[in-house]
Formats: C-alpha cells, sequence, structure tokens
C-alpha cells in the first residue's frame, strides 16, 4: 500500500507517519520541510515531498510529479491552520487579520479541493482508493465554537467528503471525514500512551488513539468504507 500523508512533519501527522503501514508499504510524506529523527516502523519505505500547501497551485504540482509514476492508494489530508485567537477566551472575529482567514481558506479548502484533483486519476488505478480528511468537532451542527473561519473550512471538507463518494462511488473511491476534538500533540507516539492519556485530564485524545482509528480505516476491504467518524475527548462537555 502506498499512502500519502499530507501535515506530516509534526502532531499527528507525524504520528501517522510512524504508526500507519506494515512491511512492504510505502509511506510518503508532506510538509515544507522533512523533519529529523523520524522512526518508521519496520520494513515501511518512507519517502518526502518538500512541498508549501500555502502556496497550493505550486505545491499540488510538485506532489503530483512525484507519485505519478509509482501510483498511490490512499490520501491522508491532515493538514489545516486556524485564527490567532483560535480556542481561546480572547478570540473575536471581528480581530481576525483579513490575510489570515484568506491563507486558512487557502490551506484548508483550496489546497485539498485542487490536490485531490491532482491526486485522484492515480488513486482510482488503484484496487482499494482511500481519501481520509482529519476534520475537527468544529466541523459538526451546533459545534459549540466561535471561530469562524476555521469552523467554516472544516465544514468544507466534509462537504467535499461527501460530494467526493457521490462522484466517484461507481469507482469504489472510500471517503472518510475524521471530525476530531482536541488533541495531545505534546506527548508523540513514542510515549507510552498510557502516560499521554493523562495529560489535560480527560479533556485531550492522544495522537495514539487517532492512529488506530486510521489504522482500522485502510484495514477494511473495498467492499466497506467509514463515511464519517467523531471522536470527542471522553470529557468534552460539548459532546
Amino acid at each position: 500500500m502506498k499512502t500519502l500523508v499530507v501535515g506530516a512533519s509534526k502532531g499527528l501527522g507525524r504520528a501517522l507517519v510512524e504508526g500507519l503501514g506494515e512491511a512492504g508499504d510505502t509511506l510518503i510524506g508532506v510538509s515544507r520541510t522533512r523533519p529529523q529523527d523520524l522512526a518508521s516502523k519496520a520494513g515501511v519505505q518512507l519517502r518526502w515531498i518538500e512541498a508549501d500547501l500555502a502556496e497550493p497551485a505550486h505545491a499540488v504540482r510538485a506532489i503530483e510529479h512525484a507519485v505519478a509514476e509509482e501510483g498511490l492508494d490512499t490520501l491522508i489530508y491532515n493538514l489545516g491552520i486556524w485564527e490567532d485567537q483560535a480556542f481561546d477566551e480572547a478570540y473575536d472575529f471581528l480581530q481576525d487579520r483579513d490575510e489570515q482567514l484568506e491563507a486558512i481558506v487557502g490551506c484548508n479548502i483550496t489546497a485539498p479541493i485542487l490536490l485531490i484533483k491532482r491526486l485522484l486519476p492515480s488513486l482510482l488505478k488503484s484496487p482499494n482508493p482511500r481519501v481520509i480528511f482529519t476534520g475537527s468537532t468544529s466541523g459538526l451542527p451546533q459545534s459549540g465554537r466561535p471561530e469562524v473561519t476555521f469552523t467554516a473550512s472544516k465544514f468544507a471538507l466534509r462537504g467535499m467528503a461527501d460530494a467526493l463518494r457521490e462522484g466517484y462511488r461507481e469507482q469504489r473511491l472510500g471517503v472518510t471525514c475524521l471530525n476530531l476534538g482536541y488533541l495531545n500533540t505534546q506527548d508523540p507516539l513514542s510515549t507510552p500512551r498510557a502516560v499521554a492519556e493523562q495529560r489535560g485530564d480527560g479533556q485531550l485524545i492522544p495522537v495514539h488513539d487517532v492512529v488506530q482509528v486510521v489504522r482500522m480505516v485502510l484495514s477494511l476491504s473495498s467492499a466497506s468504507f467509514v463515511r464519517e467518524l467523531t471522536l470527542p475527548a471522553m470529557l468534552d462537555e460539548r459532546f
């Protein structure tokens, strides 16, 4: 299996690169620069594409060219940015900088649309093609969050997923949107999960849990797929 992980340099993306795959698989990370000291699983070939999705048109051409020859089975779009004061009581939409709102739309909406358009021809040649979006509980109705542009972008991911399913159902394209709550990205996959789950006192999800969910999604046969999955923290009172 050949899997492309966009936004793979740190946090959840890095955990996906380090935790996915089996012997003989290929994982391709995408980020502005390749991080140091990555530890992929034994027998998994790791490649890297340096591309900045803040410049979507240029980045998607580079990614398309890099995977064209060997093909692709799975695209995981894990990249997302948010407002300066997002998830803080000080957040005020009227104080958001216009240039940053444009950047959020570019990275969180324009980039995945352009990238999927470029990579679909390769994906659809796979016997079991998959697209996985790492969305957010902010993208759910009545999420209780006030961040306007970030929330709109996560709603957009769910819309992309719905449309792609309908457009390519006959080609058996499995599209999954993971609506994730607040993550503990301070503790990497190398931290024991029993330790990582203590951070945040029930308000944060260890990346270990998300990696496990993605493993499950990718283990399914071509006869089924996970349409949408919501993974909030245990003590998140919004859910």
